[in-house]
């Protein structure tokens, strides 16, 4: 695009800037590729640019639409079927019995809706990453511009507090970054103008400052090179927005079960609806048949009890530090089958600690070295050659006030200031700072960094007694070991120098002149040691049979000791860093994450930790992926479980996941999993407690059909709804708040094909449980028509001898079904252990329930408004006392069944 050049004058010749600049090659190669200088670009030009590169913002591509998803519950599998039973009694003339599934079908639609709707604002909160203005330089003038209307070849400001707004190259001067929002690393990286390698990751130049980083420390200009969704930020939103969630385990399954459900149901309503008119009923009555049985079959409180029971999952794992922002999240913890957790403030306390001094030949603990005096004056120097606030600052200054406070060698930072004469910062590129300081009336050159980068300007190393000799070779070889030994156990590592300077003599200009002739003090080696609690939890998630892989931005052999001191891997395991990883294709990396090993990722990017969570997926793996960085918002959303930190982490990273960690604790992840475990054991349970009634339901359906009409219909469709949405509901509901069965935590995790309904769930719900109610009831329903003087064939309805007795034995159904599911929920507390491991009370909730349930059924007996609803009539004692040993025979026939599998298991 250009514009038109004005009359008379030259037409300017199309803008042409390559679509991806090398933002590394040399700075008067990088000018000439973005046609700008030092002096920025004009107004006109920026202006021109906007309108080929658009505004420097990050851009959303899809919109959820809630309406759409609202009228989505109403096409699935279950809303279908019991709207079609609707249309079909109103059809029939059962207006009342049309209203009440309709409401059935409203309550699931409205829990469902509220179980899936979960905002997606993981672009939004990139998005707060960028800062409103930017300072700029423009026709030659520094000036504020929007942030949208900054174009690649714009020169911009970088001063202390400012979030950088684009991508950038550093022209003149240095800044201090935190990038821990892009790379996950707490500690604030030094990027400086000047020659540095055009190798390795993007995030390791030296000269480089991204969008979405803050400037801590020094002030910098800087050349945009990519703008809005062309910088790293909008890579990882682009990369945010690749793809679709994925349903949990427990959705796929449920979900799966509702087809199935529905199938039943339709192939038994239609296959017996020419068995109701072969019997001799009207069509009207035929079809009220045909929703009785389409009812019986649809476990209509299913979906809204699951619901709610995920729903206190959430509530518990909410006090226990994990906020869960999606339902179906709490079960998918539990069948978690590897966890990918970063190292920095998960595993560890994202606290640097120094823990041992190297002191003239002799390594000594930090604890051991109070009274030392070599340890003194190291700490002393460390101290000196500092910027940061014993409050605020670099984690590493941090860690080295401390050591000198300990040591008793430490000086306020007023007084450390007031002390100083010159100072040398920090670059990244020297890796190492210095400063000059008067100390009792000498001035001294204090100098503190990277081991290799302090030693070059050595050519001492401190006595015991105070003195100084030749750093010789040997000497250097032996450091060399020593720095080797560090690494091996997880410790960074900073030396330490000074040289005095001639009584009288001024501090040095340069920092050539003052970084020479050093005398080494000794090493410092620091470690951000690993939380409390985290080698616990790692044990626990083993025993439990998770994996768990260590994937970090920070160096391969620091975060491998980190790891195998809290138990993850072994010594000598697998390190794979982030170019090894680029250079393995899909088919690679799917073999090495298939093994056993617990593997170490150093300096993954953020595609690198998305593919491994796809590969482990591909694999059949249940992946809780955790992060706190911009970085990590990709992973976070694409794995089965995204963990965010609540404390560390980013706006982003808390979006894009599914849960968040309140304490940034990995034992709550483990914590979490427990919870997943037992919710889905209990979702089981309530599952067998509601399908085993389905049975009872169904058979007097059947019975009546079977038998051409000559039995009357024992059950009638309000007494089905009565059962399914109220007898039932809160004794279902208790169940989900069962505790954990022992062991829970030592089984493997099951494969995410096992479905929430099995084959052992179906036939101990269906032949055991149900059929040894449907026995009972039918056989109570029998007897008590059989009282009556009735035989088959007999007439029943309104106006016949026998009508109040059919009403009382339709209402020994509903009573004895009720019956049997005081002793269901007994029965379905604990899968193969007995019930009295538990004991009876240990679920109060359920009692609670249970005793709802009787209080519901009696007013559904006795009270005249209700009878009139639900077609029943007052019972007698005699027929009490005959459903009374229900609950006993129920429960009693499934224990059996249980006593028999233990000891099969036994025997094997």
């Amino acid at each position: 695009m250009s514009r038109s050049a004005p009359a008379g004058a030259e037409p300017a010749p199309p803008l042409q800037l390559p679509d991806d600049p090398d933002a590394r090659e040399p700075l008067a190669a990088l000018f000439r590729d973005l046609r700008t200088s030092t002096a920025g670009l004009s107004s006109r030009e920026a202006a021109h640019r906007l309108l080929v590169y658009g505004p420097n913002r990050l851009s959303r591509h899809t919109q959820r639409r809630w309406p759409a998803e609202l009228l989505s519950q109403f096409t699935q599998p279950l809303a279908v079927l019991l709207a079609v039973a609707a249309g079909l009694a109103w059809a029939g003339g059962s207006p009342a019995l049309a209203v009440a599934v309709v409401a059935v079908i409203l309550l699931n639609a409205g829990f469902a809706f509220a179980q899936e709707m979960q905002a997606e604002r993981a672009v939004e909160a990139l998005s707060a990453f960028l800062p409103e203005t930017a300072s700029t330089v423009r026709d030659g003038d520094r000036t504020e511009i929007p942030v949208g209307d900054l174009v690649p070849g714009d020169v911009v400001v970088v001063a202390e507090g400012d979030r950088c707004s684009a991508d950038a190259r550093l022209i003149d001067g240095a800044v201090t970054v935190d990038m821990s929002a892009l790379t996950g690393e707490s500690i604030p990286v030094i990027r400086s103008a000047g020659p540095a390698p055009a190798t390795g990751s993007l995030f390791d130049a030296a000269d480089l400052v991204f969008s979405g980083t803050t400037c801590v420390g020094g002030g910098a200009r800087a050349v945009v090179v990519r703008t809005g969704m062309h910088t790293e930020l909008g890579r990882i939103a682009a990369l945010s927005q690749r793809g679709r969630a994925q349903r949990s385990p427990l959705e796929t399954q449920v979900r799966r079960a509702t087809w199935i459900i529905a199938v039943v149901a339709v192939v038994a309503g239609a296959a017996f609806l020419p068995a109701g008119i072969w019997a001799g009923l009207s069509w009207s009555a035929a079809i009220g048949f045909s929703i009785g049985l389409i009812v019986a079959n649809v476990p209509e409180g299913l979906l809204p009890i699951i619901t709610l029971a995920l729903a206190v999952g959430v509530r518990e794992l909410a006090r226990k530090g994990a906020v869960v922002k999606r339902l179906s999240a709490v079960e998918t913890l539990g069948s978690t089958t590897v966890i990918c957790t970063d190292k920095t403030g998960t595993l560890t306390e994202n606290r640097m600690r120094a823990t041992r001094l190297w002191l003239n030949g002799e390594d000594v603990a930090t604890a051991d070295a109070r009274a030392d005096p070599r340890a003194q004056a190291l700490a002393g120097a460390a101290a000196a050659c500092t910027t940061a606030d014993p409050h605020a600052g670099d984690p590493t200054e941090l860690a080295l006030l401390r050591l000198a406070t300990e040591l008793t060698a430490g000086v306020s930072p007023p007084a450390r200031d007031a002390a100083r004469r010159a100072v040398f910062s920090f670059e990244g590129h020297l890796k190492r700072m210095s400063t000059v300081d008067e100390q009792a009336g000498v001035l001294t050159v204090h100098t503190k960094g990277a081991p290799e980068s302090v030693l070059a300007c050595c050519d001492r190393v401190r006595r015991a007694d105070g003195s100084a000799e030749p750093l010789t070779d040997g000497w250097r070889a032996g450091l060399g070991r020593v720095l080797d030994r560090y690494a091996a156990d997880g410790l960074r590592v900073l030396a330490v120098a000074h040289r005095p300077l001639d009584p009288g003599a001024a501090a040095p200009d340069e920092r050539g002149d003052a970084e020479s002739a050093l005398i080494l003090l000794g090493l410092i080696a620091m470690v951000d040691p690993p939380r409390p609690g985290v080698a616990e939890a790692v044990a626990a998630a083993h025993r439990a049979g998770i994996r768990i892989h260590v994937i970090t931005g920070d160096y391969g052999p620091t975060a491998a000791a980190i790891a195998r001191q809290v138990g993850i891997g072994t010594a000598g395991g697998r390190i794979v860093a982030g170019d090894e990883l680029d250079r393995l294709d899909d088919t690679a990396l799917d073999e090495l994450v298939a093994g056993r090993d617990e593997i170490v990722f150093a300096r993954s990017s953020p595609e690198a930790k998305l593919r491994i969570c796809e590969a482990l997926r591909a694999g059949g793996h249940v992946v809780a992926m955790t992060g706190d960085g911009v970085n990590d918002a990709p992973a976070l959303r694409h794995a089965d479980i995204g963990i965010a930190m609540g404390r560390s982490g980013t706006d982003v990273a808390r979006e894009a996941a599914t849960m968040v960690l309140t304490d940034d604790h990995f034992a709550t992840i483990v914590t979490a999993v427990h919870a997943g475990r037992r919710v889905f054991d209990n979702v089981r349970k309530f599952v067998l407690y509601i399908f085993a009634h389905a049975v009872p339901e169904v058979v007097p359906f059947l019975l009546f059909a079977l038998s051409g009409g000559a039995v009357p219909l024992p059950l009638t469709v309000l007494q089905i709804l009565a059962i399914d949405l109220g007898t039932e509901t809160l004794p279902a509901l208790a169940l989900g708040r069962e505790p954990a069965e022992p062991g829970l935590m030592s089984r493997r995790p099951r494969p995410r094909t096992t479905g929430v309904i099995d084959r052992r769930l179906l036939l101990r719900a269906w032949l055991l449980l149900g059929g040894v109610s449907a026995v009972l009831v039918l056989g109570a329903y029998l007897v008590t028509l059989g009282r009556a003087g009735w035989h088959p064939g007999d007439p029943t309805g309104p106006g016949s001898a026998l009508h109040h007795a059919y009403l009382q034995a339709t209402t020994v159904t509903f009573a004895g079904i009720v019956a049997c599911q005081i002793g269901t929920a007994f029965a379905a507390r604990t899968d193969r252990a007995s019930l009295f491991t538990i004991g009876l009370r240990s679920n109060p909730l359920l009692l609670w329930g249970l005793a709802f349930e009787l209080a519901f059924t009696a007013a559904v007996i006795y009270v005249p408004l209700l009878q009139q609803v639900f077609g029943t009539a007052a019972l007698g004692w005699s027929h009490l006392a005959m459903i009374a040993p229900f609950p006993v025979v129920v429960w009693g026939a499934d224990e059996l069944a249980r006593w028999v599998a233990r000891r099969r298991a036994k025997a094997r």
